[in-house]
């Protein structure tokens, strides 16, 4: 049994909600199928290969994917909508997200999205998720309409997440804003990396991660650059505490390992750095399907990293997806 915990899907029935009611929501599709939302046009365009179904199944049988867990394109967690707008369409998306589950039961699970430009509306959205429709899990953003999620002030969301047991998979979504990364596709290969590093290194040092210890939170791409330099905020921690520590009490070190991780590193060195220090029980299998920068073939990545036993290929090829949410894929 093998279980994608990261893979993106624009169902076929939100695209139609998009091209009939596109104005009434606030995401229009413009003629090259870009989405414009609230105003803002996305760079590219909504692939095809987000919304077929049997390109995905396709694709999940050539890679040895038994189960994806379908997750939003996150460009269309469309944050920059108003609250009220914003809910709807969260709801629309989340009901479609889980009919296209539904479609092939054996083979798919969907998590949720919620309108975090409203703490209100996020938290309402989140348990009717997983109450109503059944997604053990959500998909958020890095930043929230260009503010970090330590400023968006999101406790309430966080504290329900923890309560509801729902795995929240963070995701970036607009990479260093105001640097030129214009070129050499230099925007995903380290921008998005970079962006995941910033966010995750902003709940760690504001106490988020040690006021909800239940919080379950994966991060994709590996966790970005922070488990490799982890060392280096552990060193700023105990050498300037009046300022590194003043909301973190417990070492980051402890901390990071509360976290969980993605495999999408392309390196099997990479992940058996990832495992040895965090834990095999803390990686999780990941393709970011169907974007280039994923992992076409992840358990042949799995199985080209170091001194791999079986119980940690176990664990992080589907034993942790199926504790983390709770999943039932006998």
């Amino acid at each position: 049994m093998s279980i994608d915990i990261h893979a993106h899907c624009v169902p076929a029935a939100a695209v139609d909600l998009l091209r009939s009611e596109g104005a009434e929501i606030g995401i229009e599709l413009d003629a090259d199928d870009r989405p414009v939302i609230a105003g803002r046009p996305v760079p590219i365009r909504l692939r095809d290969d987000l919304v077929d179904r049997s390109a995905r199944l396709e694709a999940m049988d050539g890679a040895g994917i038994d189960v994806q867990v379908l997750s939003s394109w996150v460009d269309l967690t469309a944050y920059g909508l108003d609250p009220e707008r914003g809910a709807r369409w969260s709801r629309l998306l989340n009901e479609a997200l889980a009919e296209e589950a539904a479609a092939e039961p054996q083979r798919f699970r969907a998590m949720a999205t919620v309108p975090l430009q409203s703490r209100e509306a996020a938290v309402v959205e989140l348990e009717y998720a997983v109450a109503e429709l059944g997604m053990p899990a959500v998909e958020i953003a890095t930043t929230v309409a260009g503010v970090d999620l330590v400023t968006a002030d999101l406790d309430p969301f966080w504290e329900t997440a923890a309560r509801l047991q729902a795995l929240v998979l963070l995701h970036p979504y607009d990479p260093l804003t105001g640097i030129d990364l214009s070129g050499a596709f230099m925007h995903n290969i380290v921008g998005r990396p970079a962006e995941s590093t910033i966010a995750v290194a902003r709940l760690l040092l504001s106490g988020v991660l040690t006021r909800h210890p239940g919080l379950e939170i994966c991060v994709v791409h590996g966790g970005g650059f922070l488990p490799y330099q982890i060392g280096r905020m552990q060193r700023g921690w105990e050498a300037k505490p009046a300022v590194v520590a003043a909301e973190l009490p417990t070492p980051p070190l402890d901390v990071i390992r509360t976290l969980s991780f993605d495999t999408v590193l392309h390196e099997p060195r990479a992940l058996r750095f990832l495992i040895d220090l965090v834990g095999a029980d803390r990686v999780l299998l990941g393709t970011d399907y169907p974007f280039e920068m994923g992992d076409p073939d992840p358990l042949g990545t799995i199985d080209r990293i170091p001194e791999l036993t079986a119980d940690e290929r176990s664990s992080i090829v589907h034993g942790n997806a199926e504790r983390l949410l709770r999943l039932n894929v006998d």
